[in-house]
């Protein structure tokens, strides 16, 4: 019997490709593994989902990739070291799935919102070689996950797709515009749309960024 996966998870297996392209999903923080899956049943058939539950228990069955912690000023701090243990356990679940299910390992794409976005777009930047497309939402480019910047021939096959609600309240806009510049200081081909939306995911948005992946999977 094969090991499982490294951490909990809910699986969509492909029954269309023999080698099937591969999709993790990455919930956001205080959120688990069934919230993102929700989108699986509408995403393309060719696709292997994987929705994976955060290490870190919160409250009411939440979970989180990485503590958000508040000093007395109430500015917020990211768990650098939990953020950097969490994306190493997901490689090793890509790693795991490519050996449980029949993966094209040329065809590895993540999808994250809000913190899942966060370590999507980290996870591509620091192992351009792994993934082929990324879809973030509701998050931004965190330069503390990142490691040193690579040559641009690294990352010419990879294609970002990235959404912002402009009424977000819990990540700045203004955050989420900075993403494609430094997308494009790196010559990553990359998306970027918002929405008349708070910290959520519009109807359009979906629609936008299925069809968006539909075309590069």
């Amino acid at each position: 019997m094969s090991e499982p996966l490294p951490l909990v998870s809910v699986v969509r297996k492909s029954t269309l490709c023999s080698e099937a392209p591969l999709l993790i999903l990455l919930h956001g923080y205080g959120s688990n593994e069934n919230d993102l899956f929700s989108f699986a049943a509408d995403l393309p058939e060719e696709l292997c989902i994987i929705a994976l539950r955060a290490p870190y228990p919160l409250h009411q069955q939440g979970h989180a990739w990485y503590a958000i912690n508040f000093d007395a000023d109430q500015k917020k701090w990211n768990d650098v070291a939990q953020a950097k243990e969490s994306m190493k356990i997901i490689m090793d679940c890509i790693d795991r799935a490519c050996e449980i299910y029949n993966i094209d390992a040329k065809n590895i794409n993540l999808l994250g919102f809000s913190q899942g976005c966060i370590l999507s777009t980290a996870l591509a930047l620091n192992h351009p070689e792994k993934f082929k497309n990324i879809i973030g939402l509701s998050g931004y480019i965190c330069r503390e996950f990142l490691d040193k910047p690579k040559d641009k021939k690294a990352y010419k096959h990879l294609n970002i797709y990235c959404s912002h609600g402009t009424s977000d309240p819990v990540i700045p806009i203004e955050w989420a515009r900075e993403t494609p510049k430094y997308l494009n200081s790196l010559g990553i081909k990359n998306y970027y749309s918002e929405f008349g939306v708070g910290h959520g995911v519009a109807a359009e948005n979906f629609f936008e960024f299925k069809e968006w992946l539909q075309a590069r999977v």
